[in-house]
């Protein structure tokens, strides 16, 4: 959901990032379809959405570590650290802070009404969970804004105090990973996904080489990402075994992929990486919303989950930027935290 290029920095738009972001974005919202109670007889949706989420967010990372390289953010002067951090929470703790409380009322209210997906208890137990109990919390989804705001901020001070040595840096995420973290305050969210980021600074850093390593080895990449879900599919691993090794190997196999000829010009692909803030933070509503107009109509389970599926997944990417383009122009304050 970040971009490269800002209005301060003169660095070039890296569009393979763009449609690797648009690639990672559907397939979070294809996640996002279900969110609780899946339907019956569907079982090929759980088993897909099983290895998915064993690489998407660990993808994001890495793409987030990329571009805070390539921007020049993982490089802030210690002075400039005050700056960043405003422009960083205005960025991801803003969005998350705005939506996340919306999302609670809205879900309370809503609730006797039309099917909705983990309603609160009450919209204080909801507020608490949404930063003490985040894995509790009716806007979970919501999480991704929080722990990079935390590891775009650790990044810079992290360079300074290990004098700009990113093996120790991946060294330390590589321990956060490794040590059970509490649940409170997503510290263990922070530790699990810190390694990812640090590996998306290390490609970042590598630049040029990176991508041609990647470029002469990508059938190679994707063959072992292939296998490794298939294993995931077959095996049903617990998802803190796959999550891991499935990481790491989509980073190579994804981004790869999106520079093949077939998608190095998808303009659809890249459109939806320019939209993925915007995405992100709507999806989950649109899809609800749909949800409940299309289960008023008729039951999800078993085959009809085959009409279901595309359908909350066109709403899900669709409704977002729809929205973006037709709505949040006239609430210029909305709109800048959508960008």
């Amino acid at each position: 959901m970040e971009h490269v290029s800002r209005p301060t920095m003169s660095v070039p738009r890296h569009t393979d990032l763009d449609r690797a972001r648009g690639l990672a974005i559907a397939l979070v919202v294809f996640g996002h379809i279900v969110a609780r109670q899946p339907p019956t007889d569907a079982h090929w949706y759980e088993i897909l959405r099983r290895v998915i989420y064993s690489f998407h967010m660990p993808f994001f990372f890495y793409l987030s570590g990329r571009v805070a390289m390539l921007s020049g953010q993982f490089a802030t002067p210690l002075a400039d650290l005050p700056a960043l951090i405003k422009s960083r929470a205005h960025r991801l703790l803003l969005p998350a802070l705005i939506l996340g409380p919306t999302i609670i009322l809205a879900k309370r209210l809503a609730a006797p009404f039309i099917t909705v997906d983990n309603v609160p208890v009450s919209i204080p137990a909801g507020l608490i969970n949404l930063i003490w109990h985040p894995n509790h919390s009716p806007a979970y989804d919501l999480w991704f804004l929080i722990v990079l705001f935390a590891l775009s901020i650790a990044a810079p001070l992290l360079r300074r105090c290990t004098g700009n040595r990113l093996w120790l840096i991946l060294l330390l995420a590589s321990a956060a990973y490794l040590i059970p973290l509490p649940s409170h305050l997503y510290a263990a969210l922070i530790g699990r996904y810190a390694l990812f980021y640090g590996v998306g600074l290390a490609t970042g850093a590598a630049g040029a080489a990176w991508l041609a390593w990647i470029d002469r080895h990508a059938l190679a990449c994707l063959a072992a990402f292939a296998l490794g879900g298939v294993l995931v599919a077959t095996l049903n691993l617990p998802f803190a075994v796959t999550l891991l090794p499935m990481g790491l190997l989509s980073m190579p196999a994804l981004n790869a992929l999106v520079r093949f000829p077939r998608l190095n010009s998808a303009l659809w692909l890249e459109n939806l990486g320019r939209f993925s803030m915007a995405i992100y933070l709507l999806n989950t509503i649109c899809i609800g919303l749909a949800k409940a107009g299309l289960l008023a109509l008729a039951s999800w389970n078993g085959w009809h989950f085959f009409a279901f599926a595309p359908l909350l997944l066109a709403a899900g990417l669709l409704g977002p930027i729809l929205i973006k383009r037709q709505a949040l122009p006239a609430i210029p304050a909305l709109d800048r935290l959508t960008d």
